[in-house]
């Protein structure tokens, strides 16, 4: 299969890339630079130099794939659903698989599945229209939302927790740490968004790897992995806004969710269940 990939130089996109070339798939990959063109070549992927407001490139590149993969987000709500449109034009009756996330859950109340209530906070609010968009498009429109990723690159937690952990010789959690993160390893979430491809048009599944400790154990884990010997700091929701800014909302929601869903209908399986040793280890 021939399939069109957005947010291919990024740490989640490579390891797409990766897992779809292991899989015989022939990738093509959107490039906004001579930089993210190198990193989509050397992943496995054919450049597609453009970026996600030039709707005539992404149009035309679905065209030519039997599916696409959009990772990458845009600037704006209407610029995603702008792209989102233009590529589900183009792929027509192949599979599109969108990106989404798990924090438009908001606290779950326990455990959770892709029936909980949206309640998002307001960082991603916009995920709303453009979600249910994208599922009224004709075709074949799947979504998959990730939850908060580690592995590789560890991004949002890298630089929100471990890098300030570090200037400051203590990583931060956000009150008494005691609420859950719905953790997700790149590359089981690699293997879904591939998994995806073959799903029920119509599709909502979460990426996520059914073990979800809390930030407090996350931040000694990530303590012990980066050399602060269990050093952790209590900060306050008003400091990890400041600090953080919007996102600091999402950090501190209570997420318990599962991946039945995409376990029992994908034939999928999270092989990454100990997030809390990979980050012990650093």
């Amino acid at each position: 299969m021939k399939v069109f990939l957005t947010g291919g130089s990024g740490y989640l996109g490579r390891a797409t890339i990766a897992e779809l070339r292991r899989q015989g798939h022939t990738v093509e990959a959107l490039s906004r630079s001579p930089k993210a063109a190198k990193a989509v070549e050397a992943a496995g992927a054919a450049s597609v130099q453009g970026g996600l407001t030039d709707l005539d490139i992404l149009n035309q590149a679905a065209g030519r794939a039997d599916a696409v993969i959009h990772l990458a987000q845009a600037g704006t709500a209407e610029e995603d659903l702008a792209a989102a449109t233009a590529m589900q034009d183009g792929v027509g009756s192949g599979a599109y698989v969108h990106t989404g996330g798990s924090w438009v859950y908001g606290d779950t109340d326990g455990v959770r599945d892709e029936t909980a209530p949206w309640n998002p906070p307001a960082v991603v609010a916009w995920r709303r229209a453009v979600e249910d968009a994208v599922l009224a498009h004709r075709g074949r429109p799947v979504i998959v939302q990730p939850g908060l990723l580690y592995g590789g690159d560890n991004r949002l937690i890298d630089i929100f927790f471990v890098q300030p952990g570090l200037r400051h010789g203590a990583i931060p959690y956000i009150g008494d740490g005691a609420n859950h993160w719905a953790l997700a390893h790149i590359d089981d979430i690699a293997t879904l968004y591939v998994a995806a491809l073959a799903a029920r048009p119509g599709s909502v599944y979460l990426g996520v790897g059914g073990v979800n400790p809390t930030a407090r154990e996350v931040a000694e884990a990530l303590s012990n992995g980066v050399g602060l010997a269990g050093k952790t700091v209590s900060i306050t929701l008003d400091q990890a806004r400041a600090d953080m800014g919007p996102i600091a909302e999402a950090f501190a929601l209570d997420q318990q969710l599962t991946p039945a869903k995409a376990e029992r209908e994908l034939d999928w399986a999270v092989t990454r269940t100990d997030p809390l040793a990979a980050f012990a280890r650093g």
